[in-house]
């Protein structure tokens, strides 16, 4: 192997390295899988072309790197999303179902909160508060290095992020159940869904429920969030009524939470999560635009 191909093999190696990380932090600011991974290939792009022998720190200019290109892209969707048809919500990421409480070691690798319910709640800061939040309260960012990414003094920096925290702490819900107890509520929903029981499904809701759903007007979705058992239990009575024989549920994490995927003749229908209070399901996210479902495979 050539010095030159060796050099690059090698930069390509710290780049995959921190991959992962720069995904994560992409992904949090912009709630998108798919946009999230064209930051990181334009993080690479500008990486491939950089002086590498002299950044210090790879993982921290990485991280800049796309947190910088995040707030650029997510000034640019937030235009589109206010023509947006219906609720919009984040792009999910669903993976095989956790079957049983997790392990200490589980836990720790879920400490970084990408629930819906949380990502929901981001959608109402601005793109820099929001990259300021995230960095400095899920990745550790400190002010000094907020400061140089934001070109904004470290007082400056420090109330951004308190104000964020704030808006962030009072429209988050408050979830105080066990993964076990969540698990066993989206069985039930799940299981209600299958045998279109309607008083299953109501059984399983709490009475201040809120169901959100986003459909982006390519698929059925409530324009408008919906409030009380009653409500989206009929929602969800309309759309049983119209499947297909083979529609089926499958038991899924969505962002980090036990949640399920329906599927249907033509594939994945949509991803549901959910926030659970009190022993009853508070909050439905649904995700029915197909465009947000591309990536979701499942066995």
């Amino acid at each position: 192997m050539s010095g030159a191909a060796g050099e690059a093999t090698e930069v390509d190696a710290v780049f995959e390295r921190h991959r992962a990380r720069v995904f994560a932090v992409a992904y949090r600011i912009l709630g998108s899988a798919s946009d999230a991974e064209d930051v990181v290939q334009e993080a690479w792009f500008r990486w491939r072309g950089s002086d590498v022998s002299a950044i210090r720190n790879p993982e921290a200019w990485l991280v800049t790197t796309v947190a910088r290109l995040g707030i650029d892209q997510l000034r640019a969707a937030r235009a589109r999303r206010e023509t947006y048809i219906g609720s919009w919500l984040p792009e999910p990421i669903v993976s095989a179902a956790l079957e049983t409480e997790p392990t200490p070691e589980e836990r720790l690798s879920l400490a970084d909160d990408i629930s819906m319910a949380l990502l929901h709640v981001l959608e109402r800061l601005a793109p820099e508060e929001r990259a300021a939040f995230l960095l400095h309260d899920a990745f550790d960012y400190d002010y000094g290095e907020l400061a140089a990414l934001l070109g904004k003094s470290e007082a400056a920096c420090r109330q951004t992020v308190s104000r964020a925290r704030k808006r962030v702490q009072d429209a988050h819900p408050r979830f105080d159940t066990s993964a076990r107890e969540h698990l066993r509520l989206a069985n039930a929903f799940s299981a209600a869904i299958a045998s279109a029981d309607p008083q299953a499904l109501i059984d399983c809701l709490s009475e201040d429920v809120v169901f959100y759903s986003d459909g982006g007007g390519k698929a059925i979705a409530a324009l408008n969030p919906l409030f009380g058992p009653d409500h989206v239990t009929r929602f969800f009575m309309g759309i049983l009524k119209k499947r297909p024989q083979n529609f089926i549920t499958l038991p899924a994490t969505v962002n980090g939470l036990p949640g399920f995927v329906m599927q249907d003749e033509n594939g994945v229908h949509s991803a549901l999560s959910f926030g659970v209070s009190d022993g009853r399901i508070s909050t439905l996210y649904m995700i029915r635009n197909p465009d947000k479902l591309t990536r979701i495979e499942m066995p």
